[in-house]
């Protein structure tokens, strides 16, 4: 992936670790997953309070960083965070299909968002810049586009935003049953050690594979630090 250096120079220490996880077979569920995410949600209660994961340094540092973006994070929490507040109120980890299911629990249990889209549905050249003023996404579920600021992050190939970073997807490269490959990318911000980044990524690509047939590559990193 590549970074305009403005980016770069807004957000030292910000990163990616991505690949991909080729050859996978996405289904609506099964009861080994089913088993993981009772298994992830008894680790995350004993980890964690309502009161308390606010307080946690990972997730601290994904909600400086969207404050940074004019986003408020007590609204609009980041992934990870969202997914474990969700447990920790009593409910379940949203059941999309096993490959989206499966990179849920991975995002949860690393505490890092992780972003999966569906290969063949946009360019491999992806970069990170800032969106331009007025420009128009729509992300998975959305029904009227949102319009971005110019100091919001997002990931584009030539042709199309497929991210807002590091929050939200767009529906239009969302990973379904028909998916056959994925592109990973976990996402890291200043404040969150590139070496956590990477584990989240090992860790969601390790769940692909156990549960959506998937082969995995080993995780670039982004952007190359000399």
């Amino acid at each position: 992936m590549e970074f305009e250096q403005n980016v770069i120079d807004a957000f030292p220490g910000i990163c990616v670790a991505e690949g991909d996880i080729r050859s996978v077979v996405v289904t609506r569920g099964s009861l080994e997953l089913d088993c993981l995410k009772q298994e992830i949600a008894r680790e995350i209660t004993s980890r964690y309070t309502l009161e308390n994961v606010k307080d946690d340094p990972l997730f601290r540092a994904y909600r400086d960083f969207f404050w940074s973006v004019g986003v408020d994070p007590t609204k609009t929490r980041p992934a990870s965070e969202a997914l474990v507040r969700r447990i920790l109120s009593g409910g379940r980890v949203p059941s999309i299909n096993t490959a989206v299911d499966a990179y849920n629990l991975a995002s949860a249990k690393s505490s890092v968002p992780i972003g999966a889209f569906d290969a063949d549905t946009f360019g491999k050249n992806l970069t990170m810049r800032f969106a331009a003023d007025g420009e128009r996404f729509i992300g998975i579920g959305m029904e009227k586009p949102l319009m971005l600021r110019p100091n919001q992050v997002v990931l584009t190939d030539s042709e199309q935003i497929i991210a807002v970073y590091p929050y939200r997807d767009s529906d239009a490269t969302k990973v379904t049953t028909d998916t056959r490959d994925i592109h990973i990318v976990a996402c890291g911000v200043p404040k969150v050690e590139r070496g956590r980044v990477i584990e989240g990524y090992n860790l969601c690509a390790g769940y692909l594979e156990r549960y959506a047939g998937g082969v995995a590559s080993e995780a670039e990193i982004s952007p190359k630090v000399e």
